[in-house]
């Protein structure tokens, strides 16, 4: 594998780890040029279904850099993790996998991803709530917190 950071084709595998349900292999490589150090993940390549969009029924290829902003956005500056979102990223992949359909709604998704939002920081739950369910007033954040409270 080239190196990102000076593009010597000499890398060297420092550290192979496996995710916790066996899907990924994340690996610690290092240049022999420039000694920079960069991590790889290695995933089987399976097709993901197709996205069915809520709005007006148009259909587009899953796309992990979408469903990795959703998260980026809900979870600004809060303390979590790269390595948490990573997993709940491959949690949300994995369940859409193991549905074995060709086709899923962008709302099925959105619960996916709140689900483990809500896992991972109440804060970022509640703001990806307020969008995804476009909430209008100061009573929709009462209820979702209310929600969250029992």
């Amino acid at each position: 594998m080239r190196c990102p950071f000076c593009g010597h084709a000499d890398t060297q595998v420092v550290e192979t780890r496996l995710s916790e349900d066996g899907a990924t292999v994340r690996r610690r490589r290092r240049c022999a040029d420039c000694d920079k150090r960069f991590t790889t993940y290695e995933t089987a390549e399976i097709r993901l279904p197709a996205v069915v969009k809520q709005q007006n029924g148009e259909r587009q290829d899953f796309s992990r850099d979408k469903l990795r902003e959703g998260f980026r956005r809900a979870l600004h500056k809060r303390p979590v993790s790269t390595e948490l979102v990573d997993e709940a990223i491959g949690r949300v992949v994995q369940k859409l996998l193991s549905l074995g359909e060709r086709e899923v709604t962008s709302r099925y998704i959105g619960e996916l991803v709140m689900a483990e939002l809500k896992r991972l920081d109440k804060v970022a739950y509640i703001r990806f709530a307020s969008v995804y369910k476009s909430f209008q007033d100061v009573d929709d954040f009462r209820d979702v917190i209310r929600d969250l409270d029992k």
